[in-house]
């Protein structure tokens, strides 16, 4: 690690990603809020909360989740 007084705050910065790892990454961080998304949904639905995970489930419309019968099941448009 570098002493503060030994990093040059005009000097080389993190580059910029492309635009390519920038779709990567925003497609990562979508997966990853749906997956956690889902765990909360389940969850949930064990603790017996269905109305609740419904509710949370249109909340979040991009999670493409439903509740049917307290089981969650993937939405089909």
């Amino acid at each position: 690690m570098q002493r503060i007084s030994d990093i040059n705050p005009l000097g080389e910065e993190r580059s910029n990603p492309s635009q390519i790892e920038r779709e990567k990454l925003q497609q990562q961080r979508l997966q990853q809020e749906k997956d956690l998304g889902f765990q909360q949904l389940i969850e949930l639905c064990n603790l017996g909360e269905w109305e609740m995970a419904k509710q949370l489930a249109a909340k979040h419309y991009s999670w493409g989740y439903e509740i049917f019968d307290g089981v969650v099941i993937e939405r089909i448009d």
